[in-house]
């Protein structure tokens, strides 16, 4: 029975600290450290934990974890609450909406509803990206307390770049900037994917922590500051309704 708690012990900790390392963890959970190594590759072998920083070998959650995380709802998972959200908001933009889930330090696009228009942004169901390369991933980080983002801004993220990565201090003003409006917003000068602007908002769960984003995408030759203005209390309303409809499905 010992093993069983401190397994869970150890699977609730790297939630609410990922990514995290053995060391912090068996400090945390007050577990010898190779306890808590045999309980990180026991929840491994079953799915819910990965490893997401192999050079620091740091822990986090999957996607199994979050999507049951987001069916103890009401049973439904977020997909199925967000999709009528996310077809009304491209209706009435007629651009691309994506909807994502947060995985660690990464943001996965979960589903997507596409513009009519033929010039339109391309972005994969299933992409991966790090939650800092992502209007929606800002504005999750947003929502996230210093700490965690802290660790967050540590990542490497020079692959991933077309333009040069905005240091540690302009990220952080971004991040300050969108909690004070309510959305994220890459425009023209996106240094991820500078051909694109958009507009991102947090997805929070019953207890108010961001577990998903939306994002409303445009090429940027299409995108102005009035169209922002007009768009962002859009997004901003959509991702509200989401966020009502998880907390009380």
């Amino acid at each position: 029975m010992n093993s069983v708690l401190n397994t869970l012990r150890v699977f609730e900790e790297v939630a609410l600290r990922q990514p995290i390392g053995v060391s912090d963890l068996a400090r945390a959970t007050e577990i010898p450290k190779s306890s808590v190594q045999r309980c990180l590759v026991t929840l491994q072998q079953a799915g819910w934990l990965k490893v997401v920083d192999p050079e620091r070998a740091r822990w986090g959650v999957t996607m199994k974890a979050l999507t049951l995380g987001l069916r103890s709802a009401g049973e439904q998972d977020l997909r199925e609450v967000a999709g009528p959200v996310i077809k009304r908001l491209a209706a009435d933009t007629d651009e691309t909406v994506l909807l994502g889930v947060r995985d660690g330090e990464d943001y996965v696009i979960v589903a997507r509803e596409d513009t009519t228009q033929v010039v339109r942004v391309v972005q994969e169901v299933g992409a991966r990206v790090p939650l800092r390369a992502t209007s929606a991933g800002v504005a999750i980080m947003a929502r996230l307390d210093q700490t965690e983002v802290d660790d967050l801004l540590q990542r490497d993220l020079r692959e991933f770049a077309q333009s040069p990565v905005p240091d540690a201090g302009e990220l952080r003003q971004e991040i300050a900037l969108t909690t004070e409006r309510g959305y994220a917003l890459n425009g023209s000068s996106s240094w991820y994917r500078p051909q694109v602007a958009s507009i991102g908002a947090a997805i929070t769960d019953a207890a108010g922590q961001p577990v998903g984003g939306l994002t409303l995408s445009v090429p940027a030759m299409r995108f102005d500051r009035a169209r922002e203005t007009a768009w962002a209390p859009m997004v901003i309303a959509a991702a509200d309704e989401i966020s009502r409809l998880l907390s009380s499905a």
